[in-house]
């Protein structure tokens, strides 16, 4: 009997290594349509051809991704065995028991150590500070900028920039000089402007241009374990953040009250900004000379530090979790596994995916394989993210609304604006019973 039982269980592990699994054969990740959902299919397609397990990376258009996801999960539907979903959604999809709970995988595969620390706080962990982890950061993103090398670099603008401004004109290194610097090059006769950043409030754009701010000046939206406001949302370092990002609207392209990533790389594209915010995720674009003909002179900085230092940029990005409703979790965990391994996340880097693993996003092979790759690696490490409780969605709508006619037509002060929203959040806040 024990021969017989040892014979099948080498058959088991013969069929594992020829790529038979006694387990599911297949896999759908869930995830919105967009160029890294095409590199994970690559990605997955490796795995499928180590293992024999078909993995298939479903898409669906951004503007339709959280609703089609939480449809399905409140549902408790199994179409989708993974998810690479929102960082913000991590609380909605916890709380409610979406989401399987990843805790001793991050304990057995210590992936405190290796990820980036910040994309594990903000990708994984919930609540904050819990130690208790949902998601394996994915895509890791953030905001960083774009800038004309070729206006930069002109001898005759480095002379007249040099000579109103005091010194010499190059990527800023703080917010302070981003100001000078768009305040220089914008030239509404010429057709010329000085920036352009995010104002698009339909979801989390102006918000998070906005974050890249306040967390530079060394402010905070809140305390995510407290969930106390008063004194943090509107703190005299956040009413200083937002009057500045109201100044760079000043020296904006006209028409770009509403603008998002597509506005922010065609600023470049269609030589109408020196500099421009958006997500590392699309900068690919702007090395293409297929889809920028500024390609050879466009370059790539880090979000600059605020008055005192700090320097920090608003988080993009997404964590891959497991489905609770899934019928092949086992399956799952074993990519996940697959995932996660250095060679693997390696391999992610090289066909187009931003790693969030540290050894990677260290390495100079890494940092030097694209013009913006090494401001990704310094931003990848000082990220922070909005609030990530199940009400995020009516929190970052109550931002959008106070901060949108502000920003944009100057209506009122930033100081009563952001009194305004503290005592939004706390009805919020009070409403679902989080800061008692």
């Amino acid at each position: 009997m024990r021969k017989t039982m040892t014979g099948l269980l080498a058959g088991v592990g013969l069929m594992w290594a020829c790529g038979t699994s006694a387990q599911a054969q297949e896999l759908t990740i869930f995830w919105a349509e967009w160029d890294p959902a095409n590199y994970l299919q690559e990605l997955a397609n490796e795995y499928e051809a180590q293992t024999g397990v078909k993995v298939t990376v479903e898409t669906t258009p951004w503007a339709d991704f959280q609703t089609k996801a939480f449809t399905e999960f409140n549902a408790k539907g199994s179409a989708y065995d993974m998810v690479v979903g929102d960082s913000q959604w991590i609380g909605a999809a916890s709380e409610a028991g979406h989401y399987v709970d990843l805790t001793e995988f991050f304990t057995k595969h210590n992936l405190t150590q290796v990820m980036a620390p910040a994309t594990v706080k903000y990708y994984a962990e919930y609540p904050a500070n819990s130690k208790k982890y949902w998601s394996v950061p994915a895509e890791g993103d953030a905001v960083g900028w774009s800038y004309r090398k070729d206006w930069f670099e002109d001898p005759k603008e480095m002379e007249a920039f040099k000579a109103k401004y005091g010194y010499d004109l190059a990527p800023p290194k703080t917010w302070a000089e981003m100001r000078d610097i768009a305040e220089f090059f914008h030239r509404p006769d010429q057709k010329r402007y000085g920036i352009a950043i995010y104002t698009d409030n339909s979801y989390d754009g102006l918000v998070m241009g906005v974050e890249n701010a306040i967390f530079s000046f060394g402010g905070e939206l809140g305390d995510y374990q407290s969930y106390k406001v008063d004194g943090i949302i509107n703190s005299e370092k956040n009413v200083k953040a937002l009057e500045l990002y109201r100044e760079l609207y000043g020296f904006t392209p006209p028409g770009w009250a509403k603008s998002f990533f597509v506005e922010n790389n065609q600023a470049i594209t269609e030589n109408l900004a020196a500099m421009s915010m958006n997500y590392f995720a699309f900068f690919p674009a702007l090395v293409n000379e297929a889809s920028n003909p500024n390609a050879k002179v466009t370059g790539f900085f880090a979000n600059p530090a605020g008055p005192n230092g700090e320097q920090f940029a608003a988080l993009g990005g997404q964590g891959i979790s497991v489905i609770s409703y899934s019928k092949n979790q086992e399956e799952a965990m074993k990519f996940l596994e697959w995932f996660i391994k250095d060679e693997t996340q390696k391999r992610w880097a090289e066909l187009g995916g931003y790693t969030a693993s540290a050894k990677v996003l260290e390495s100079p092979e890494f940092q030097n394989a694209t013009p913006y790759n090494k401001a990704f690696y310094e931003t990848m490490f000082k990220v922070k993210d909005f609030w990530a409780t199940p009400e995020y969605a009516e929190l970052l709508i109550q931002m959008n609304q106070r901060i949108y006619p502000f920003v944009t037509a100057g209506q009122g002060t930033a100081k009563e604006v952001l009194d305004s929203l503290a005592a939004d959040w706390n009805a919020t806040f009070a409403k679902y019973g989080r800061n008692k």
